[in-house]
């Protein structure tokens, strides 16, 4: 419980990079895709270092003391699944065709930061009723996507940050990162569906708040199943260690990988990818 505002603390500043990915798409004149490629990859290079090197191994430790070596091992597997399945689960809620990791152009991303050019589309062209109505559609729902997304986020930086406060800042920084461009992705079709500046803001922000939401929801399950003692039992820690390291794997599989790949060219994605395993194990060795 020594660590309970500091865990909420670093998924909240995890969860409000999404503002600092739109205010970046308001006053960049040209998106930095290499950047996003490479930051992306250094996030999922941070993500899957600490899940087996660190988590997973963690949890098997634990785990072993308490139910012997076959015991623990296939109960540390089955958490690691677990979570997972938890998240493809989430997954599946993502309305079907919004994809929150979606490039968007030089054009597209101009309106942002070109103060007069919804007034110019408006003259240009006259949009029906039906038209503007779709277009918000696609935005609230852009904005949704990314909010469902960044729920399992939040749990995986919490939980983790509740066990080991330093290794909770090192995964609320590669999540940080992501949702850079994450915000980026919001403020797009949210701009475009309202020609408010202030509006798509408002929305990144709230979806990247899924994260302190998704603390809010793993803290009260924790205590409604078990109390403050349950959160200080090594059972259950082991059990959420290797839960939240299958989260993050499916995480950098599913999204940050394939999104690296999207925003860059070349080796941009591996550069990020190894870079972020790399400052992980540094990190862990100066920790100890």
């Amino acid at each position: 419980m020594d660590n309970l505002f500091t865990a909420f603390a670093l998924t909240l500043f995890a969860g409000m990079a999404t503002g600092i990915g739109s205010l970046i798409a308001f006053t960049a004149k040209r998106t930095n895709f290499r950047f996003l490629s490479i930051s992306t990859g250094f996030s999922a290079g941070v993500m899957l270092y600490v899940s087996f090197v660190e988590m997973f191994p963690a949890a098997l430790s634990v785990m072993t003391k308490l139910k012997g070596d076959q015991t623990a091992y296939l109960l540390t597997t089955v958490a690691f699944f677990m979570g997972i399945a938890i998240i493809a689960f989430i997954d599946t809620l993502v309305p079907s065709g919004e994809n929150p990791h979606e490039i968007h152009s030089e054009h597209e991303t101009a309106p942002l930061h070109e103060p007069h050019t919804w007034q110019e589309i408006q003259k240009q062209k006259t949009r029906s009723e039906q038209s503007k109505s779709k277009l918000m559609r696609t935005g609230v729902f852009t904005a949704l996507a990314i909010g469902i997304h960044n729920f399992p986020e939040g749990l995986a930086t919490f939980l983790s940050a509740l066990n080991d406060p330093h290794l909770g800042m090192a995964i609320a920084v590669a999540v940080a990162l992501h949702n850079i461009p994450e915000g980026i992705s919001v403020s797009v079709p949210i701009y475009y569906a309202s020609g408010s500046r202030k509006r798509a803001f408002i929305y990144s922000v709230l979806s990247g708040l899924a994260e302190p939401v998704g603390a809010a929801v793993a803290f009260v399950s924790i205590m409604v199943l078990g109390g403050a003692d349950a959160i200080q039992s090594p059972m259950v820690m082991g059990c959420i260690l290797a839960g939240v390291s299958g989260i993050m794997v499916y995480i950098s599989l599913d999204e940050l990988i394939p999104a690296s790949h999207s925003y860059g060219k070349g080796h941009d994605s591996i550069i990020g990818l190894i870079t972020g395993m790399a400052v992980m194990a540094v990190s862990l060795v100066l920790m100890r």
